[in-house]
């Protein structure tokens, strides 16, 4: 069996654990710069779905998989909108693999995997020592990164 646990988003990340705990593999999600799409000049960042795809499609069998539930936030109206575009097109891809898949917030992986009381920013450290402790051959390069491993450890634990 094959836990996948996807962190949303264009600096998110993708980790893949075996039934026993092992890192099968762990990459930043992938993504190419892209001219924005309005009239004014501007880059956006976007998934590349063709390369998520090629990555993710060893595993498609015997597989559960999680994708992290993006954060919406109208007073945050661009960080909302590349969320979304990086969840459709990560939609796309496991489904066009057929690779079975569910939400989850957030707070549901994180009230079990990091120590409780932590807030904003310390999330994300917590995060990274977290994985460092658990996954100790892995390398987190910054804060948050390390979320994916967390989320499909998190679904390891409690796969029923």
């Amino acid at each position: 069996m094959n836990f996948i646990g996807i962190d949303n988003g264009v600096s998110g990340s993708v980790a893949i654990l075996d039934s026993a705990g092992a890192v099968k593999d762990f990459f930043p999600t992938p993504v190419f710069r892209d001219l924005n799409y309005t009239k004014t000049k501007a880059w956006v960042n976007r998934v590349n779905t063709m390369l998520l795809s090629e990555f993710l499609y060893s595993y498609r069998e015997d597989c559960t998989t999680a994708i992290e539930r993006p954060m919406v936030n109208p007073g945050r109206f661009k960080a909302t909108v590349s969320a979304l575009r990086a969840l459709e097109a990560t939609l796309i891809v496991l489904e066009g693999n057929k690779i079975p898949y569910r939400f989850i917030d957030s707070k549901e992986w994180q009230k079990e995997m990091l120590p409780a009381g932590l807030e904003g920013p310390e999330l994300k450290e917590a995060s990274t020592m977290v994985c460092k402790r658990i996954f100790p051959g892995v390398e987190v390069k910054k804060p948050g990164d390390g979320d994916s491993l967390l989320i499909a450890e998190y679904l390891r634990r409690n796969n029923d």
